[in-house]
């Protein structure tokens, strides 16, 4: 997300190209709605994990990547010939203080999951390494961008899993947050947007960009995108200060930790296997986890390396169990 980066090229400051006002505004009337969304699901109006798996989870995906490539785009136009240090200091202030700030509420609000990493921090920390690819070539930049996004999927290292690097993205196992946006891939994102914003410096698209004039209808979505920063921080907590207004009114249904924990299961699984299988999978899950007592360390976040190996034992020998049993039903 830009967060009220400038949007004026260079040899023209004072002119802003009001389309990227208009897309910014766009993507955070779409964040709002997924930050609405999963307050249900944290007040229990929703089953849990929706928006942690499927569509929305490839919603959220994609309302980030706009965002970052969007910070990308703002940081060429702003700086692309030459850096404005007092303007991108202040900035760069304003984002990475509202990002400690998010860090503090959270760890005080939802320790278990607190933002210590998240899109703020990301924007932050990419607007500063963003600086070093300003003059590259667009091709390179581009090129750099795939790279950083696909480290992920070969590399990752159990020496990055202490607490202090996730912030790089690269351990063996992804932390718990509720929001976590580490630099890789997602700086990727980001060198994407100043690629494409020196692709179309040079063949003229930005100009006849600059010289759009959409109606009055856009005017909401622009002074949202020119108050990016500030809508981010308002909106969630008027969100879920609402639903949870709504919750002493009419709250959710009670879920116990086994039904929760069958309904996750349950979602996640589905992601590659059919419906019969994971019901019969999660099934057996929750059933060792119970008889060895171990579903509170599960839902209290037990990040220790003996744990961790033994849920993955654990999901081996219920899913051999689940295909065998299902081999033996003529089951596939």
């Amino acid at each position: 997300m830009s967060i009220n980066t400038p949007t004026a090229s260079a040899p023209e400051p004072s002119k802003r190209i009001v389309a990227i006002d208009i897309v910014r505004g766009i993507a955070l009337i779409a964040m709002a709605s997924y930050h609405f969304t999963w307050d249900l699901e944290f007040f229990g109006y929703t089953d849990p994990g929706l928006t942690a798996f499927g569509w929305w989870k490839v919603y959220a995906r994609c309302i980030a990547s706009t965002f970052l490539f969007l910070v990308g785009v703002s940081l060429y136009l702003a700086h692309g010939r030459q850096i404005r240090w007092n303007g991108f200091w202040k900035r760069f202030a304003m984002v990475a203080g509202a990002a400690v700030a998010i860090s503090v509420v959270t760890r005080i609000a939802t320790p278990d999951g607190f933002i210590f990493f998240g899109i703020l921090h990301e924007i932050a920390l990419a607007s500063l390494l963003g600086l070093a690819f300003l003059r590259l070539p667009a091709l390179l930049t581009l090129v750099v961008a795939a790279l950083v996004i696909a480290a992920p999927v070969y590399l990752r290292f159990e020496a990055l899993d202490h607490p202090w690097l996730w912030w790089i993205g690269l351990s063996a196992v992804n932390p718990r947050s509720n929001d976590y946006v580490p630099l890789f891939p997602w700086f990727g994102a980001v060198l994407a947007g100043i690629a494409m914003a020196k692709f179309a410096s040079s063949s003229g698209i930005r100009e006849r960009l600059a010289n759009l004039m959409p109606g009055r209808w856009s005017n909401p979505l622009v002074f949202i995108g020119r108050h990016s920063l500030a809508f981010y921080l308002i909106h969630q907590p008027l969100l879920i200060g609402g639903v949870w207004l709504f919750s002493q009114v009419m709250p959710a249904p009670v879920v116990t930790p086994q039904a929760d924990f069958l309904k996750t299961c349950q979602r996640s699984c589905e992601q590659t296997r059919n419906a019969t299988f994971c019901s019969s999978y999660c099934g057996c899950m929750l059933d060792t986890l119970q008889s060895e007592a171990s579903l509170d360390r599960l839902y209290n976040n037990d990040q220790t390396a003996e744990f961790k190996a033994h849920l993955s034992d654990l999901a081996g020998m219920c899913t051999d169990k689940t295909d065998d049993k299902m081999t033996e039903g003529g089951t596939q």
